[in-house]
């Protein structure tokens, strides 16, 4: 009889874990009343003395594996998190569940868990639901994570403002899928350095509303730049290789460093192969393509574009690298003899 006593003990124990599984898994509610019912059935039977029997699980074939799939993933967490786990099995469950039903594969939704061991797993699902929303497909919204694993600390409503603000800005959900992919900590660089970025590119650079959505389109990590340098790669573009606003955005320019440009640039120049337009847009030679200097590998710019050895451009890089060593010491002296002379100047008043 004790024995009969614990095994019901038992058994309402687990009911409630079950029930929840089976109303997540079972679509329609009269299915999951059958299934409720049935339950009751067993445990009254049993506790009238009768025989306990092992309970079958009632569902498709389908349920019993997406509850073969749950346990699994939570078996596969840490020890630590699956201690948290322990404490509060509900929340774990749902959210198990929601990814699946999003289309996360068991790896995806292990590997995610996985991110922040010691953080709320609703976080993770509030986070994630977010982008989703947003019309990301779950593939990238795991490469996201993945890359920038500090997207899961932010508070939701900030990445709901942010994802409001990039909308403002013309990236709507096709972009921003793009954008995400891309550059993930678009959502984590403060708000007052994007309106810096912004700002730069509409004031001082000149680029109309609708090419500044494109820039970010496609170069979205001109956010995380310095407005100042962002500033100097665009006039070195426009007036040092006379390049125009519209082949900025459509070649996607300013996503490449400003050194990479500068190395490539002068040494076309220097071999007579570039040549800086003039006022008409004129040269007396014809300048390769952009895509043909930026684009491609080194080992294809110096065969099918410079058309010189990896031996020379190397030697060129390291001297161009001390020319440019030698005038920012020259232009620091001069700034520094300025400031000398005004303090004289200021003495004698």
């Amino acid at each position: 009889m004790a024995v009969l006593a614990r095994q019901v003990l038992d058994l309402h124990r687990q009911i409630p874990l079950t029930w929840i599984c089976l109303a997540t898994l079972t679509p329609h509610l009269g299915e999951q009343k059958r299934t409720t019912a049935y339950l009751f059935r067993k445990l009254t039977a049993a506790s009238n003395g009768e025989g306990l029997e092992v309970l079958p699980l009632v569902g498709s074939k389908k349920c019993v594996q997406g509850l073969e799939c749950r346990a699994n993933l939570i078996h596969c967490l840490p020890e630590k998190q699956r201690t948290s786990v322990d404490g509060g099995p509900l929340t774990l469950e749902k959210v198990i569940c929601s990814l699946l039903d999003m289309g996360f594969s068991d790896a995806h939704i292990n590997e995610l868990l996985s991110i922040q061991p010691c953080g709320s797993p609703q976080q993770l699902l509030d986070i994630i639901s977010e982008f989703i929303l947003l019309g990301v497909n779950p593939e990238p919204v795991y490469v996201a994570l993945k890359k920038s694993p500090q997207l899961l600390k932010m508070p939701v409503m900030q990445v709901k403002k942010r994802s409001s603000y990039l909308r403002k800005l013309g990236l709507g959900e096709g972009k921003l899928k793009r954008v995400l992919s891309r550059c993930p900590e678009i959502f984590t660089v403060r708000q007052r350095d994007v309106d810096d970025v912004i700002q730069v590119l509409k004031e001082k650079c000149l680029f109309t509303v609708q090419q500044v959505t494109e820039i970010l389109h496609r170069c979205p990590n001109v956010l995380q730049e310095d407005p100042s340098e962002l500033e100097y790669k665009f006039q070195y573009a426009y007036f040092r290789m006379g390049i125009k606003h519209l082949d900025i955005v459509k070649t996607e320019f300013l996503k490449y460093s400003l050194t990479k440009i500068k190395q490539r640039h002068i040494y076309l120049e220097r071999l007579g192969r570039y040549q800086t337009p003039d006022k008409k847009g004129q040269t007396q030679i014809a300048n390769p393509l952009l895509k043909d200097i930026l684009r491609v590998s080194e080992a294809e710019f110096l065969a099918k574009t410079a058309c010189s050895s990896a031996e020379e451009f190397v030697v060129f890089k390291k001297l161009l690298a001390r020319e440019e060593e030698e005038e920012t010491e020259s232009s620091t002296s001069k700034e520094e003899e300025e400031g000398e002379e005004e303090e004289d100047e200021d003495e004698e008043l």
